[in-house]
């Protein structure tokens, strides 16, 4: 059964993967890619979708969202492990592409609106588009199939000790997603830890001649230089990715069901997902979250999405 999704995003390198693996996969139909502040400003991350979605030929439009948190001021960007574009690493031609003239938020509430109820939300970055779309039409809410996410972790931090990026980034529009009673699938970093873009991935995926395999090996090459400087990891993990490859096969992942509430109240642990693993409270289980990957199977559904492209 072919998947429809939109892909709400903030390219980064993970991010255009997860573009890359979208657009093609024929288990996919990529209805639409939204933008948000995240690693990079709005206007720069949505140059790199238009970007990525040029250099690759997708048919697909691109909106832009939301410039800046539902409550908090705008968080530092990730310029340690994306670089000063937000996409460093590959080289793009003079940009045509052009976005579209609705915000990403009409798009999305118009789209689900009009929908069966069939429309997957595939956010890898914060969550404020679309805790700002529930928030502005709450009839989308039960419109929505499911949510699967790219973020959090019930284990450790990235940002800080408790907290991930893209939920610490908006804190408050997570809050609105775990607590809307939509199903929420969580791809933490307790599993993208370990889809590590090693330089014996890169060179298996620059045995395919293609354009989506020289993006992949530029990025993944520029990527790993800033993980290796900020986290000594050989290979950067592609946390975005997971999504799109769940989508795909649900066997890559698995996942445990359990209640997740978000942080926003603690100055120290402001965006940490509280996720009950052991089941101490009667909370009703509105995440699955994920806890293990087959690597393996995850590399070789990155390998098909790109070989897929010409």
């Amino acid at each position: 059964m072919v998947q429809k999704i939109i892909l709400d995003c903030d390219p980064g390198h993970d991010d255009a993967v997860a573009i890359m693996m979208a657009a093609k996969h024929p288990e996919i139909e990529l209805l639409g890619i939204t933008t948000v502040r995240g690693n990079q400003t709005l206007e720069k991350v949505t140059r790199n979708a238009l970007n990525v979605v040029q250099y690759l030929d997708i048919d697909v439009p691109v909106y832009k969202g939301m410039s800046v948190p539902m409550v908090i001021e705008p968080r530092p960007v990730e310029e340690r492990v994306h670089g000063d574009s937000g996409l460093d690493g590959p080289q793009f031609d003079e940009l045509t592409r052009t976005i579209e003239s609705k915000h990403a938020i009409q798009f999305i509430i118009e789209t689900l609106m009009a929908s069966d109820g069939d429309i997957i939300l595939v956010p890898t970055g914060p969550l404020t588009n679309i805790a700002m779309a529930m928030r502005i039409e709450p009839r989308i809410v039960p419109k929505i199939k499911q949510i699967v996410l790219m973020g959090g972790c019930y284990q450790l931090g990235n940002v800080t000790p408790s907290a991930e990026f893209n939920i610490w980034a908006d804190g408050e529009a997570a809050h609105i997603v775990f607590s809307s009673g939509v199903k929420v699938t969580m791809m933490g970093l307790d599993i993208t830890r370990k889809v590590l873009a090693l330089p014996s991935v890169i060179e298996r995926m620059s045995k395919h001649d293609n354009r989506a395999a020289k993006l992949f090996c530029d990025l993944m090459t520029f990527f790993n230089k800033g993980q290796k400087k900020t986290f000594g990891w050989e290979g950067g993990p592609l946390h975005d990715p997971t999504t799109v490859a769940y989508l795909i096969d649900p066997s890559v992942i698995t996942v445990k069901s359990m209640h997740t509430d978000i942080e926003i109240n603690s100055e120290q642990s402001y965006g940490r997902t509280n996720c009950d693993y052991f089941l101490l409270t009667d909370e009703p289980k509105n995440s699955d979250v994920a806890i293990d990957v087959d690597v393996e199977k995850f590399w070789d559904i990155v390998e098909e999405c790109i070989s897929l492209y010409e």
